[in-house]
């Protein structure tokens, strides 16, 4: 069974760009979008480090955003959602939360993608996520509201011990 995470991204990243979304244009819309990709990105493969881990949550489904809704007030969102609620079954909660620590802490998505180094998921071609550690101006205006600390902060704030937890270095992020 192949261990894709990429629809448990998708759908996160977009759960993060719909709960803070960009301040205008189709350009800071699309800077918007790779920011919280980019975080999303290195706070699955965190949470995800092996294969085993991967198809696990591919097979249980990683939760949805009921709670992360709940959290910032947009609960009943997903019967307004004109995309549907499927999408949504996907969202999980501790990516999300983790990915809102990387946009609101620059220190801490330093060290995030400095320990996905030598993991599997680096391996080959190089990663870059630099939007994600180096926002430049335009990155940080077009999203002012994903990467606001105090905005982020019930969402962050859900799952920050086991972020700090995973980026002690040990085993798990080396298998």
């Amino acid at each position: 069974m192949p261990a894709d995470l990429s629809p448990l991204i998708a759908a996160t990243a977009q759960w993060l760009t719909r709960a803070y979304p960009p301040g205008g244009g189709a350009m800071d819309s699309a800077l918007c979008e790779a920011q919280a990709r980019q975080a999303v990105t290195v706070a699955a493969w965190l949470r995800y480090p092996t294969p085993m881990d991967a198809a696990l949550v591919s097979v249980a489904g990683p939760g949805g955003s009921a709670r992360l809704d709940w959290v910032t007030g947009a609960e009943g969102a997903a019967a307004d959602d004109p995309d549907g609620y499927a999408w949504r079954t996907w969202v999980d909660e501790v990516v999300a939360s983790w990915a809102a620590c990387l946009l609101s802490a620059p220190g801490l998505a330093g060290a995030a993608v400095t320990a996905l180094a030598g993991s599997r998921y680096t391996e080959g071609s190089p990663v870059e996520f630099r939007r994600l550690v180096a926002p430049g101006v335009r990155d940080r205006r077009a999203a002012a509201l994903l990467r606001h600390p105090d905005l982020l902060a019930p969402v962050a704030g859900l799952h920050h011990g086991l972020l700090l937890d995973r980026l002690k270095p040990g085993p798990a992020l080396t298998v």
